[in-house]
């Protein structure tokens, strides 16, 4: 009996230990470095093969807590098998011939169905009056009411939100990209035109316009802000069901200025915010690049709050605005905004300049990529710009006979700048 008693319980111990040591080792696992999951899989793959592993493991041992051969074994089958493997075909391989032949074939793919648009197009061309005729004669009255400018409106507004709805569950990239982006378009058309009253496109777009400095503050606000603000509300959809499509960052950015921009107390303050930009007084210039660099300084105020806030969330917004304000920067500098007085124009040199800078050194300091490579981007097009400036204050570079110089001074320029890029590019990622 006493025989009996003690086998049980050593059956109990047994079954004890057993169920903390499989514990221990998955609480082990999941502490794991990236470095010590890799040697586990190396030294598993090694014993596989049959290749001796003792001084494999030697070397590698110290880079472990004290652990024993039992539970090494364990970890190393366990990281073995949920391991997953990124395979990378070497150069002139028949794999990687294969991969850039079924890549060409897509390619090829898209031009047949691209040729099959343009020839089904000639076809409607060809046949075109008979098709109109027939339709005419016999659909006029249902077509008549289907596709009255009202209806088609709603109609089109509807198609927008089922293009939204539906295309963010499309697997495919480029075509859900296309069907979303065809929604986002016909979402901010047929909003504004049922918001303007107005159903055809030149129609509306002279509205918005007369009414974005219009007294009429409502106005602005129904044809410009309202729409915009659709759209937003849209992106912010589409983002939240593909936050991998990083792009439509940018578009939200850029939607959500329009909605802020166009409240009417904008107007009234932009006399106090261009002059950051614009310090010296000139009456003729155009209106319009006086609300650009009004919505600038916004921007600006808007980073640089952002930028404090320290948070990675916000990055994706921070780069879309430098983008945008990289953009707006090289319009300002423009030579043809400042005919009358060149006074502003080189103080905005120096402003673009400075922002360009600080932008690379932000992107570099965060190892934003994004953000280095926009200031990068904007930096080349703005010394193109400025080498084309340089010669348009003594003549006109096309009609001057050393054209062909300037053009070619244009070459060695680029060529220049991509050497520059290269360089900067093997100091940041120390290629």
């Amino acid at each position: 009996m006493k025989k009996i008693i003690i086998l049980i319980l050593l059956c109990c111990f047994s079954a004890y230990g057993k169920a903390v040591s499989d514990n221990n080792v998955s609480s082990y696992l999941n502490s794991l470095s990236e470095e010590q999951k890799n040697v586990l899989y190396e030294f598993e793959v090694l014993k596989k093969n049959g290749f001796e592993t003792e001084q494999f493991w030697m070397k590698h041992k110290n880079e472990f807590s004290k652990i024993d051969d039992k539970v090494r074994d364990q970890l190393a089958l366990e990281v073995f098998a949920n391991s997953k493997i990124v395979y990378a075909p070497p150069k002139g391989s028949a794999v990687q011939f294969w991969l850039q032949a079924q890549s060409l074939a897509n390619w090829m793919f898209y031009l047949s169905a691209f040729i099959a648009i343009c020839a089904i197009l000639a076809l409607f061309k060809r046949y075109w009056s008979l098709l109109i005729d027939f339709v005419i004669r016999h659909l006029a009255p249902l077509l008549r009411f289907l596709f009255s400018p009202i209806l088609l409106t709603y109609e089109l507004l509807i198609a927008s939100a089922f293009c939204i709805y539906y295309g963010v569950s499309i697997d495919e990239f480029v075509l859900r990209t296309v069907v979303i982006h065809v929604g986002l378009c016909l979402l901010w058309s047929q909003s504004t035109a049922l918001f303007t009253k107005e159903y055809l496109i030149k129609r509306y777009i002279f509205k918005i316009e007369n009414n974005f400095w219009g007294e009429n503050s409502w106005e602005a606000v129904k044809t410009i802000s309202l729409p915009a603000l659709c759209l937003t509300l849209a992106l912010l959809y589409v983002l939240y069901r593909v936050p991998q499509d990083i792009f439509y960052n940018y578009e939200i950015v850029l939607s959500g200025i329009a909605t802020i921009y166009a409240l009417p107390f904008w107007r009234t303050l932009e006399k106090y915010l261009y002059p950051v930009l614009f310090p010296f007084k000139n009456d003729r210039r155009e209106r319009g690049i006086n609300s650009l660099g009004g919505c600038t300084v916004i921007a600006v105020v808007v980073v640089l709050v952002l930028i404090f806030q320290d948070n990675f969330l916000f990055y994706n917004v921070i780069a879309a605005l430098i983008s945008l304000l990289a953009i707006s920067f090289l319009i300002l500098s423009l030579k043809m905004n400042y005919r009358y007085d060149f006074r502003n124009y080189y103080y905005l040199q120096f402003v673009t300049v400075l922002f360009l800078s600080l932008t690379f050194l932000y992107g570099f300091s965060y190892h934003l990529n994004e953000v280095v490579w926009f200031s990068l981007i904007g930096t080349s097009a703005y010394v193109v710009i400025k080498y084309f400036e340089i010669f348009s204050f003594f003549s006109d570079w096309k009609r001057s006979k050393a054209w062909a110089w300037k053009l070619l001074g244009v070459a060695a320029l680029l060529w220049l700048l991509a050497k520059g890029i290269l360089y900067v590019s093997k100091i940041i990622y120390r290629v």
